[in-house]
């Protein structure tokens, strides 16, 4: 297994209306995202072609919102009053799935 491309525990995932977990762990590894629960339960998984990522604009700067098999998750990095660390973090999880589906399609058009 390779090196994961992002890596961010201690995360609050939730799902309108509610929060299913407030220590959940978010990883894209080898083309796929995945969202675990605080016990390393599997919320949701899918490759990244398949994953839309944005920064919503009525949420603070370390919320990133998640379409994942066609269900919209929360994502909130800056728990537990890190907020500056929240924010970094939501960048780098936007970069890598943007970056990772940008790379797909560059290597596509090559061939």
């Amino acid at each position: 297994m390779a090196e994961p491309e992002f890596n961010a525990t201690g995360v609050r995932i939730g799902r309108w209306p509610r929060s299913l977990t407030r220590a959940g762990q978010v990883l894209v590894q080898d083309g796929r995202l995945v969202l675990l629960t605080s016990n390393g339960r599997e919320i949701d998984n899918a490759p990244l072609g398949a994953v839309t990522a944005q920064k919503p604009w009525y949420a603070g700067d370390d919320c990133t919102v998640a379409t994942v098999n066609g269900t919209r998750y929360r994502l909130t990095m800056g728990q537990y009053g890190h907020a500056k660390d929240g924010e970094e973090l939501a960048g780098q999880f936007l970069e890598a799935v943007r970056g990772t589906r940008n790379l797909r399609v560059v290597r596509d058009a090559r061939d």
